[in-house]
């Protein structure tokens, strides 16, 4: 019931009667508040404006956190949340979260030497109950050399290697919103609140635009909740009785270059010059690298990767890298993302907090800003809970929360299955169905015990198909639509596949094909086909314009 081709049978579902509660957002936070509200047994919906995951839930550095780097500014309560969570959603998603062995050189002058080093490491271990088998290990200078023989050997003095997890942020936010679908949630994107609707001075209700359809409606509620993200201090503006203005924005930009151009053989987390941080994670033959830390006060939809976000993050890098001497004209891809940080005047982007935090408006908005993706599933927690204390003297009885035992979309393994036995069978069985071993374990890391779905689809028709799409691309095509509301050929080279990002030149050459069966599956116009067409080739454009 999560199909674009029902999308219209979804928004009546909005019609029939009030919501206990209605989530404003998308992205990861809006997700994981929609499962926990469901699975407790309330009745939810969320709307999104744009595609589900399009802000900051699909620009992130990718990475399930598992806190080390808040140690720094001493915030140890959020260092062993984080922690924790992580192994939750490890254990939640196994297809999402791959564990990545991460190199940190110890180099001379740096903001760690190997002692201050281990001690953050072991504190860190501690207080966020990383698991033995991924504790951290020293390296010398030598061992150093030979994980990562691309480091500049001068000032090397040593490294400490330790584990993050890989994620892919905007599929991990579908996977989230697929499970809370599936226990009675509505989600729509493409869906615009514009006003707030009261009832003695309190908001009972949210005005919308759905943007597909042209028309407005009123979706009735209990509680409105502002999950915003970046947007949160605009949808509040919404409200008679807005609140102070709570976020300051920054934005973090990542690279894209080919795995040959930065040939990397692990991960590395480094130094700057300027005393900042910068990841360089290999993935599916490719290298990206990032992150800036600045303030953002520029368009939320689109915020662009300036030539001095590139030249930064390239000068970082080949310092760190001497050898390989990147260049402008390496850059495949990219993203500008914006993170919603809680307003703390006089710090700068890198020293603020990233703990979320909950208000209220006197209408009775709750508003959830600031937030980690790591923590997505205790912001959603502390929100169902806060809505549970305001029901229970209405006689209405919330129960607890049990989001931590629930697998999420495409992480329902069999019983007595590890992920690692089901994930080598699939990827054998991927030669039944005509992929390569490597095609058939994109599939599997993409969306999980799903597999099986996508492997129906290509034995259904691998023997009518006439079409110069790949059949691998094809299949994933028909699920996104059909299981995950993939309106538009964007939601899918972005959001669902990530191809942007990581595979460009597929995008490239099957965009007009992906466009071609999207118009004849949704009964597109000619009109809204070349909407779609247009708004594709701009993300392209975007995406090649950081080379120039």
């Amino acid at each position: 019931m999560f199909s674009a081709k029902n999308r219209n049978v979804l928004l009546a579902q909005l019609n029939k009667g009030e919501y206990d509660v209605v989530i404003i957002g998308g992205g990861i936070t809006g997700a994981g508040i929609a499962l926990d509200a469901s699975a407790r047994g309330l009745k939810v919906a969320l709307i999104e404006m744009q595609d589900f995951a399009s802000g900051t839930s699909g620009r992130s550095t990718k990475l399930i956190h598992g806190g080390l780097r808040y140690l720094k500014q001493l915030e140890l309560k959020l260092v062993a949340e984080v922690g924790k969570e992580r192994a939750i959603v490890q254990h939640n998603a196994p297809h999402l979260t791959r564990p990545e062995a991460m190199i940190l050189p110890i180099v001379k002058n740096g903001s760690l030497n190997k002692f201050t080093a281990r001690i953050a490491m072991w504190v860190y271990e501690f207080i966020a109950s990383v698991k033995k088998e991924e504790w951290h290990k020293v390296l010398s200078k030598e061992q150093t050399i030979l994980a990562e023989p691309l480091l500049k050997k001068e000032g090397l003095l040593g490294g400490i290697l330790f584990y993050e997890y890989r994620t892919d942020d905007a599929r991990l936010t579908i996977e989230v919103l697929k499970e809370a679908v599936s226990l009675g949630a509505t989600a729509i994107n493409y869906i615009k609140a514009t006003s707030f609707v009261y009832s003695n001075n309190k908001i009972k209700g949210v005005k919308c635009h759905d943007k597909i359809n042209d028309r407005e409606f009123t979706i009735t509620a209990k509680y409105l909740i502002n999950a915003g993200g970046p947007w949160v201090d605009a949808i509040d503006d919404l409200d008679e009785k807005q609140m102070k203005h709570k976020l300051h924005v920054t934005k973090g930009v990542h690279l894209v270059v080919d795995h040959k151009k930065l040939p990397v053989k692990q991960s590395a987390y480094f130094d700057t010059y300027d005393k900042r941080m910068m990841f360089v994670i290999p993935r599916d033959g490719k290298t990206y690298m990032g992150t800036t830390d600045t303030f953002y006060s520029g368009d939320l939809t689109a915020p662009d990767v300036l030539k001095e976000d590139r030249d930064y993050i390239l000068k970082c890098v080949n310092e760190f890298f001497p050898a390989v001497k990147l260049t402008a004209s390496d850059v495949e891809s990219g993203w500008a993302g914006l993170r919603p940080l809680v307003n703390k005047p006089g710090k700068g982007p890198s020293e603020i907090s990233r703990k979320d935090e909950i208000f209220e408006t006197p209408s009775g908005l709750i508003i959830i800003a600031g937030g980690k993706l790591t923590g997505y599933r205790k912001m959603a927690q502390r929100i169902v809970d806060l809505i549970s204390t305001k029901m229970k003297p209405l006689g209405k009885h919330v129960q607890e929360c049990t989001t931590h035992h629930i697998s999420l979309s495409g992480g329902k393994l069999p019983s007595h299955v590890t992920f690692k036995d089901f994930a080598k069978t699939k990827i054998a069985e991927g030669s039944d169905y005509g992929l390569t071993a490597k095609e058939a374990e994109v599939l599997l890391y993409r969306f999980g015990t799903n597999i099986d779905i996508l492997y129906s689809i290509i034995n259904s028709t691998k023997s009518t198909y006439n079409s110069q799409l790949p059949l691998v691309v094809y299949a994933q095509l028909m699920y996104c639509v059909e299981y995950e509301l993939c309106m538009t050929p964007s939601d899918f080279f972005i959001r669902r596949t990530g191809f942007l990002y990581f595979d460009i030149s597929t995008m490239k050459q099957w965009s007009e094909a992906v466009v071609t069966h999207m118009q004849k599956t949704l009964g597109w116009s000619e009109e809204l086909k070349t909407l779609y067409e247009k708004e594709l080739g701009t993300a392209l454009e975007e995406a090649e314009r950081i080379k120039i």
